[in-house]
């Protein structure tokens, strides 16, 4: 099979390492990719966002399978052109991507389907807004309602944080995204990730992970799109993924396929769990990022077959077989991330670094200058190791970490720190 994926981040990378090892996979072309990427597949330069030259670029170089890797594309209907296009694709429809692209239409499917949910409120305005602010108090939890590349959720646990957070929103910090503003109850518990692929019918649950969204250790500091992360999470046992797939997943699969919007792709459930009972936090229609390099370190040569028979409505006669292991993935980050950064900084040790089905380092945000790998975005590379037990993954990830030369990088020393 000719496979295309669209995107350029870490979660591409790990997504092409594994379609890779995959026997069916007779060529594979990312669309832009980045530097590490362009060592394993053939980059292209298209415009991801353009479905018209998406279907073009497919039907020239004979694609047999598009997966789309992250959520923006997705919400500008890019599966929809290739699909009228007779493109087998793997991501949901525009409008089954609001789920990710609007956190109100996410909160009305919830309250039509009875998944357990905060309580929130959803404004227009910054006065309506500030108002219920001051009824409901603190802390409470602060949304943007668009695409915000993961950063649009400010946690309040002052007024003042609060009042600053809505100004911010409408005052145009996160473009369009923050031109509508929901504004959720403070759920207390463990966040997890939970993982299900879906072909608009069936739906398999292929993992769990959990992830690190603050930037400084010990989960202090302003949210990020993830400082790293690690597959499987303990938090979610057999007996509470039972429970968000019968309360959460199935009924939101089914209020969507009776609104005429099946999903068919892969959903990607934030539960925060308390006292055994799992509460959605958020859906994302696409991997997450860092979720999915573990995630595809696990899952290794079967993540292509899956991706495929979910795009080709045949999800029913599959099943993920998961080894008894663990992986986790270190984000290193420029300096100044998640605010002001410089780009442009060389990386060097990076050739020391194993690269085998234990041992990954997958590019984020790199380029290739003057032939040599520099930092070219806020989080950089995604240094990934999988072990018999969390410890020894984790052991293994930082001991590359320590491999890697650039200063004007960072990265938390303690990702895995709720399991360890």
């Amino acid at each position: 099979m000719n496979i295309l994926i669209l995107g350029s981040g870490g979660r591409e990378h790990s997504l092409a390492w594994a379609v890779l090892q995959n026997p069916k996979c007779d060529r594979l072309m990312v669309a832009p990719g980045n530097a590490g990427i362009a060592g394993i597949a053939e980059c292209a330069a298209l415009d991801i966002m353009d479905g018209s030259a998406v279907v073009g670029f497919a039907e020239e170089e004979s694609i047999d399978l598009v997966i789309v890797g992250p959520e923006a594309p997705l919400a500008a209907g890019v599966a929809d052109r290739l699909r009228e296009a007779g493109v087998l694709t793997f991501g949901p429809s525009a409008a089954a991507a609001q789920l990710e692209a609007s956190k109100r239409f996410t909160k009305e499917i919830c309250a039509a389907s009875g998944a357990p949910t905060a309580s929130y409120g959803h404004f227009t305005d910054a006065a309506a807004a500030h108002a219920h602010v001051d009824a409901t108090g603190v802390p409470t939890v602060i949304k943007a309602d668009g695409l915000a590349a993961g950063k649009g959720v400010i946690i309040a646990e002052t007024l003042e944080q609060a009042h600053a957070a809505i100004d911010d929103m409408f005052g145009g910090a996160f473009g369009g995204a923050g031109a509508e503003v929901v504004i959720e109850e403070f759920m207390t518990g463990e966040e997890a990730s939970l993982f299900v692929l879906c072909d608009g019918k069936d739906i398999l649950s292929i993992g769990t992970a959990q992830d690190h969204k603050r930037v400084g250790e010990g989960d202090t500091g302003p949210n990020t799109g993830g400082m790293g992360a690690y597959s499987p999470a303990p938090v979610l046992s057999p007996e509470i993924q039972a429970r968000a797939m019968d309360e959460i997943i199935r009924p939101t699969m089914a209020e969507m396929a009776k609104r005429g919007m099946p999903f068919q792709g892969v959903l990607y459930a934030g539960l925060m769990i308390e006292d055994g009972a799992p509460r959605l936090v958020e859906y994302n229609v696409r991997f997450g990022d860092p979720e999915c390099q573990v995630l595809m370190m696990r899952l290794g040569a079967q993540a292509m077959d899956l991706m495929h028979a979910a795009a080709d409505g045949r999800l029913a006669e599959c099943k993920a077989e998961w080894a008894d292991d663990h992986a986790l993935t270190v984000v290193l980050a420029a300096n100044g991330y998640p605010g002001d950064y410089v780009k442009g900084s060389v990386i060097r040790g990076l050739e020391t670094c194993p690269e085998d089905s234990f041992n990954m380092v997958f590019h984020a945000g790199t380029a290739r200058t003057n032939g040599e790998i520099v930092a070219n975005g806020g989080r950089v590379l995604n240094v990934t190791a999988r072990g018999a037990s969390l410890q020894e993954a984790r052991d293994r990830a930082y001991a590359m970490v320590d491999q890697i030369d650039w200063p004007e990088g960072f990265c938390r020393r303690d990702i895995g720190w709720r399991a360890l």
